[in-house]
């Protein structure tokens, strides 16, 4: 990493409202060029608050914009933060719609030249995706790392329409914390408390919201881009991860998006932005990259970076499994278009007799985190004793040369089932000589939404029916002597959330099955001379992180009750822990996720989620607290969902509030 501190402008920040056309002030932070001349604006928009959760990270490259000559400007969606209003939920139409005014009120300033980029990861990716699609004339560029284009299916909600336990959950447990936290005084002033309050009683566990919805219907549709492609006018540089669960969307805006005005990046990475060197790497000198679009798009700078081919991948090597890895092996690739004709469908069929697949309900346990940062457990471990659980199909690299896959592999499966409804997951591996079977890729279907996410259609009892079904894209090379091999199960605990009668599996007849890989052919022309400088950010920002005497906990744990028959799986997610910011602040996250379930019983199934969120300025005497608990479980008749919220200031609490929700299961 290269910091640096002295750029071509000098930088200058302040912090401002910007007013709202209802009254309401959004809370920003602005850096600016030191010149006279009037610069193009960036804007990053978030929930997450600018004076403490993404301060260091915002301190990383807002200032190393504003010295390369642009306002960057970092925004606290209303309701969180210093910024006024109430929460809602997340990218909703409200929220959407002040983006637009804060793009015309940053055009509409003495400083700026009326051009405005966009960019942001996760969150602030999927707001700079939905804003361009709604086309504010001021907006002419957006950059969007590890976000989704659909909502439904590819977010962190549902997979190929089943309920994801793993991530819904934890997420709604999170944002309901993270949404209860209180204004700080030293930048919200002395009403603060008063906005607290009142943000608190507007408050709602979001969880209510995504399980009410469990098929792909008009609530999901709204922001989903992937609805109408042809609504963004501005140039779109898509970032992705191939250990991020977005990274599908850089294909299909690739895909869809006319090609002058699209490009598309997908590396090793996890869910993070590519210069902040979080494992896998290697990392990139991301900011420069970008710089180079803005300077492109906003200035009009001819600096070929139109001439970089379509899209840009990395392509892993083959690598023994393991948790975390600093760096994978492989090298980049270049596409000049997509589908690419250098990428031709194989199908590999299966063989054998018929087969049931009853997997054990625990299935899924060695899965990993749904969506990596770069922690030490967050990759899926050794998937032989989850291979072990599944029917396997395999088939041999033989000759001299790999077998390059780049895209999205598909299964076909002829499946039996003797109940109406069920679930299969796919996985893709690479089998060493060794026996160690690494994850490729994998994905999921609920065979109610085999005839479209928007539907659900039960199984015609003790029938076949044939069922096809994407995986997630994924850039990979099996070496000569290895084996690629296609697992399938009927259980996915804790991702996919199981369904009462789905323990009885189902039938597999391999005679109509197959796994169709999207094989790469070795090195055609473009694969050269795609190289990118060492990471460079501004100078940090000098949070410390005091030393504490507790013992810590294990990122994931995984518990069995040998009498009981359970299986519990405790993760902590690694919030961050306390820091201490220079402005006097002391910060502090804490969370926990434990998931559970017996044998034999899908409706055992359970999630529970702790946060301990803590707010201190010593010097003021200000001392806040929040605390949440949040579980789910399922019975025959549906999801029951129960949250509870306490705030304290001091030893006082202020607010207390609990919620307990049935939920019908329609889907999913």
């Amino acid at each position: 990493m290269i910091i640096r501190t002295e750029f071509p402008y000098g930088t200058t920040h302040e912090d401002v409202r910007i007013p709202l056309p209802d009254g309401v002030e959004l809370y920003a932070r602005i850096w600016r060029p030191a010149t006279g001349e009037p610069v193009p604006a960036l804007l990053e928009y978030l929930p997450h608050r600018l004076t403490d959760r993404t301060a260091p990270r915002d301190w990383q490259r807002h200032p190393w914009y504003a010295g390369h000559g642009y306002a960057s400007v970092r925004v606290d969606v209303r309701g969180h933060g210093c910024s006024g209003g109430l929460p809602g939920d997340a990218c909703d139409a409200r929220e959407l719609a002040d983006g637009v005014a804060v793009v015309e009120w940053l055009a509409a300033q003495e400083w700026c030249t009326g051009s405005v980029g966009m960019f942001g990861v996760s969150w602030g990716g999927l707001n700079s995706l939905q804003l361009a699609a709604l086309a504010p004339e001021a907006l002419k560029a957006v950059i969007t790392v590890c976000a989704t284009d659909d909502r439904f299916d590819n977010d962190a909600h549902y997979m190929g329409g089943s309920v994801l336990a793993v991530d819904m959950h934890a997420r709604a447990a999170a944002l309901l914390a993270l949404s209860s936290r209180p204004p700080d005084p030293q930048y919200a002033g002395d009403g603060w408390r008063g906005q607290w309050l009142e943000r608190l009683e507007a408050v709602e566990p979001l969880i209510h919201t995504w399980l009410s919805h469990q098929t792909r219907d008009a609530y999901w549709r709204h922001g989903s881009i992937r609805e109408d492609y042809g609504a963004i006018d501005a140039a779109v540089l898509a970032v992705g991860g191939w250990h991020d669960p977005y990274r599908d969307t850089v294909l299909r805006l690739v895909q869809h998006l006319p090609s002058a005005r699209v490009r598309g990046l997908i590396g090793p990475w996890p869910h993070q932005y590519p210069d902040r060197g979080r494992a896998p790497g290697p990392a990139i000198g991301f900011l420069q990259e970008t710089l180079r679009w803005w300077d492109h798009w906003l200035k009009g700078a001819d600096n070929g970076v139109m001439d970089e081919p379509l899209l840009r991948a990395w392509i892993s090597e083959a690598h023994p499994p393991a948790t975390v890895y600093e760096e994978l092996p492989g090298r980049w690739v270049g596409e000049g278009s997509w589908p690419s004709a250098g990428v031709v469908p194989v199908p590999y069929a299966f063989r054998g007799a018929p087969v049931t697949v009853a997997s054990p309900q625990h299935t899924g346990l060695d899965a990993g985190r749904f969506r990596p940062r770069g922690n030490d457990a967050d990759l899926p471990p050794d998937q032989r004793d989850e291979d072990a659980k599944s029917a396997c199909f395999e088939f041999p690299v033989g000759g001299g040369e790999p077998v390059e896959i780049l895209g999205r592999p598909s299964v076909t499966l002829r499946l039996r089932l003797d109940v109406p409804y069920g679930q299969v997951v796919a996985r893709l591996c690479d089998v060493a000589p060794d026996g160690s079977s690494t994850l490729v890729t994998r994905g999921a279907l609920n065979l109610s939404a085999r005839q479209g996410r928007d539907r659900a259609v039960p199984w015609p009892v003790g029938s076949y029916e044939d069922v096809t079904f994407e995986l997630n894209g994924i850039g990979h090379a099996f070496p000569p002597g290895h084996r690629i091999r296609l697992a399938v199960s009927s259980a996915y605990w804790p991702w996919i959330w199981p369904r009462a009668g789905s323990e009885a599996g189902w039938t597999l007849d391999p005679a109509g099955s197959s796994v169709t890989l999207p094989v790469r052919a070795a090195s055609p022309a473009g694969d050269e001379g795609i190289v990118f400088e060492l990471p460079e950010q501004a100078e940090p920002l000098g949070v410390s992180f005091p030393a504490t005497l507790d013992e810590p906990r294990p990122e994931r744990l995984v518990v069995r009750d040998v009498a009981r028959g359970t299986w519990r799986l405790e993760v902590d997610p690694r919030c961050g822990g306390t820091r201490v910011h220079p402005d006097g602040l002391e910060y502090g996250e804490d969370a926990t996720e434990v998931y559970e379930i017996q044998d034999g019983d899908p409706l055992s199934a359970r999630t529970r989620s702790q946060w301990r969120i803590r707010l201190h300025r010593p010097e003021r005497g200000w001392d806040a607290r929040v605390e949440t608990t949040s579980e789910i479980r399922c019975d025959e008749g549906g999801f029951v969902t129960s949250d509870e919220l306490v705030c304290r200031e001091g030893e006082e609490v202020v607010f207390h509030r609990s919620w307990e929700r049935r939920l019908p299961r329609a889907a999913g």
